[in-house]
């Protein structure tokens, strides 16, 4: 848990469940201190953002299949983690200058952090528009904006703003599974998942616990150490 004089401290974590690495980020909003959080995904979840409703189809779908689903107190559509992946989050007090009053579009600036971590790694990203092909799929919709490497979009953000600091946190994929997520979400075998791509085919043999830690400390750095 995130409490006492632990509260700024940056950690990585190798092994987290979806559903409690986001009660984590949850309670470093609670906090309202400066702090980041990295970790790598073990399970195979759906999380999907505040205003999307429980008995959406591809949440229903999910859980015949017998995956976890989690909602996320930011924004956004579903997202589908797989293990490997890697979730990262950041707190800043609103008082912070870098959140400024445009935070809900300022991905470049506020996920600068990532980029660094993966540049530092040899993995060029960068933050552009959504591409609006689905709705449904956080990643393919057409809000906000999505971390893309080359041709291929490997991950997105979020945010939850209270009125202390501001929550920005994101998921990158490690691998993509096209099947798994056209069925889920009822996508067109070789459409519009064929955009989405992973970290695993451009770092071997770099491990994901390695990426967890480059975006630490590159996160850490551009929250001012």
């Amino acid at each position: 848990m995130v409490n006492g004089a632990r509260e700024s401290l940056p950690v990585t974590s190798s092994d987290a469940r979806v559903e409690e690495e986001l009660a984590q980020h949850e309670a470093m909003l609670a906090v309202g201190s400066p702090a980041v959080r990295v970790a790598v995904v073990r399970d195979t979840a759906v999380s999907f953002g505040v205003a999307v409703r429980e008995d959406v189809s591809y949440l229903v779908r999910a859980r015949q299949e017998g995956l976890s689903t989690t909602r996320r107190s930011t924004g956004g559509t579903g997202v589908l983690h797989l293990p490997g992946d890697l979730l990262w989050a950041v707190v800043r007090p609103r008082s912070d200058p870098t959140v400024g009053r445009d935070f809900s579009r300022a991905y470049g600036r506020l996920g600068k952090g990532v980029v660094r971590g993966l540049a530092r790694l040899g993995v060029m990203a960068q933050w552009a528009p959504a591409p609006a092909l689905v709705d449904e799929v956080c990643t393919l919709s057409s809000r906000g904006e999505v971390l893309v490497v080359e041709d291929a979009i490997v991950g997105g953000a979020a945010q939850h703003a209270t009125s202390r600091a501001l929550l920005h946190h994101g998921g990158i994929s490690w691998r993509v599974e096209p099947g798994t997520l056209d069925r889920l979400f009822a996508l067109a075998p070789g459409g519009p998942s064929r955009r989405l791509g992973g970290l695993a085919e451009r770092l071997s043999p770099v491990g994901p616990q390695d990426v967890a830690r480059a975006l630490t400390t590159a996160l850490r750095d551009d929250l001012g150490g």
